[in-house]
């Protein structure tokens, strides 16, 4: 019963039970896979095609027209010049809505894309220098980190220490640590800030 009820929710923007657009939620591509599969199977009842006798009916403002049979309900729809569509197949009884096909299947597709988009793969990524990097060496790490940034990953950035390095003036390994920083072009914000880690001088930082 959870596909139909998500489908309920996906397909009206209903809001029983709550779904993407009313919780703090983080669609899986399991998640994405099953909505996709599940889709398909949908586009193959509207109109004549649905068979249940009886069916709940929502009209294309989703406002609930009650319990109606398949009679009436297709009656509904064509005077209104549209379709109908089961868009709840396993619910008891089945749900449909009243609207135009090719406006339904617009804003599934871009309900589902938004849902993909949701979907995407983030991880931290990880640059390090070390108090004599060069400008060139320094430019193209630079450039990986704004590369990354625009993807939407978040870049931990850390200055390498050994030895007696490790207990240079701190004010000083920050200023070692910023010059990779002023070469990042793509716009960010500070995750997590200046702090010492096993290897040295670390900040995390991610995109605005």
């Amino acid at each position: 019963m959870y596909v139909d009820f998500f489908t309920i929710t996906f397909c009206t923007g209903a809001h029983f039970p709550p779904s993407p657009q009313n919780i703090d939620f983080k669609p899986s591509i399991g998640y994405y896979l099953v909505v996709k599969a599940y889709l398909y199977i949908l586009r193959e009842r509207i109109n004549n095609q649905i068979r249940a006798a009886e069916l709940r009916v929502l009209d294309s403002e989703n406002k609930n027209l009650g319990l109606l049979s398949i009679k009436d309900a297709l009656e509904l729809a064509q005077n209104k010049g549209m379709d109908l569509i089961e868009i709840g197949p396993n619910a008891t009884p089945p749900l449909a809505k009243i609207m135009d096909f090719g406006k339904y299947k617009y804003e599934i597709n871009k309900k589902l894309k938004k849902v993909k988009g949701g979907a995407k793969h983030t991880e931290t990524k990880s640059i390090q220098i070390k108090i004599g990097t060069g400008d060139h060496d320094l430019e193209l790490k630079a450039k990986n980190a704004s590369k990354w940034l625009k993807e939407g990953h978040r870049i931990k950035v850390e200055l390498f220490l050994a030895g007696r390095a490790k207990y240079m003036d701190e004010k000083f390994l920050k200023e070692r640590l910023d010059r990779v920083l002023h070469l990042i072009t793509e716009d960010y914000k500070i995750g997590d800030g200046y702090k010492k880690g096993p290897k040295g001088l670390m900040i995390i930082i991610e995109k605005k």
